[in-house]
């Protein structure tokens, strides 16, 4: 009697394997494709229609799905490039909105309209996050929630539009997508970095951080410049320079909370890097 051969199989996302009387079998499983909207549609939300797709299409290729897929460039030169747009246009509207701002005023709420969460904000709200290609650790590890691809996204977009029109179609998209915030008066910008400073150290350490002047030489209101440190505990966050301290005292929290989105981003990429890329079959 000729005996039945035993049969074993086992998994993982990918492949599969299966035994037969001890002789192991691999098989491959194709796994399905990501699927994204065609870029074209996002041409609706920006109010531009390019000349050439293919630079928006490279806009929305973040470097993992260009290096997963060996899909030429990624997103990152354009990101270069839209990054300088993005605050020659902000710079020269908010002067034009507001004459009779000081410096520290037009750079304090440049800072605040160009900064990480103020674009990642802007891509939430004209939807830029299913557009971008990423790659399958990306995907997996809820890349287009993530601040620093969705505001990289937004610069490297603004950059194609530069390239594809030139500086007009970036100015009149920006002047659109911010034009309460531009319109809006000094005390939301001047006020808003502290308390969003404040809040994250609240939640983080209990404690509160402290302002230190390190320069009081001269008279608030008069040409001297104040520079003072935002601190935890004993340990500096960012100096900021005005001519009256509380400027300063602001401008110093917008350090802050860029070192932060920078620590932050920094830990969203050493979760990614724990999570094992899967080769594409």
């Amino acid at each position: 009697m000729m005996r039945k051969p035993t049969m074993k199989c086992s998994g993982v996302a990918g492949s599969m394997s299966f035994a037969v009387d001890g002789v192991v079998f691999m098989s491959s499983v194709k796994r399905e494709e990501p699927s994204w909207p065609d870029v074209a549609g996002l041409q609706d939300v920006l109010g531009y229609k390019f000349n050439d797709i293919s630079l928006l299409e490279t806009a929305v290729k973040h470097s993992s799905y260009a290096h997963e897929r060996q899909a030429g460039d990624s997103n990152e030169r354009l990101e270069f490039l839209g990054d300088s747009v993005l605050g020659v246009v902000i710079a020269r509207a908010l002067f034009d909105a507001h004459p009779a701002w000081a410096e520290g005023e037009l750079t304090l709420s440049l800072q605040n309209l160009v900064d990480q969460r103020s674009l990642a904000n802007l891509a939430r709200d004209l939807e830029i996050g299913p557009f971008l290609r990423l790659g399958r650790t990306e995907l997996q590890s809820g890349g287009v929630t993530k601040p620093g691809i969705l505001s990289d996204a937004v610069e490297a977009i603004l950059g194609a539009m530069y390239l594809d029109g030139g500086l007009e179609p970036v100015e009149k998209c920006l002047r659109r997508v911010f034009a309460g915030a531009l319109d809006e008066n000094a005390p939301r910008f001047v006020r808003d970095p502290k308390t969003r400073f404040q809040e994250w150290v609240m939640a983080d350490t209990g404690a509160f951080p402290t302002y230190v002047c390190v320069n009081d030489s001269g008279v608030d209101g008069d040409e001297n410049r104040f520079t003072v440190e935002v601190r935890l505990g004993d340990e500096g966050w960012g100096q900021g320079t005005a001519r009256n301290k509380r400027m300063a005292e602001r401008i110093a929290a917008i350090i802050a909370l860029e070192r932060l989105d920078a620590r932050e981003a920094a830990e969203a990429t050493d979760a990614t890097d724990v999570i094992t890329e899967e080769p594409v079959t």
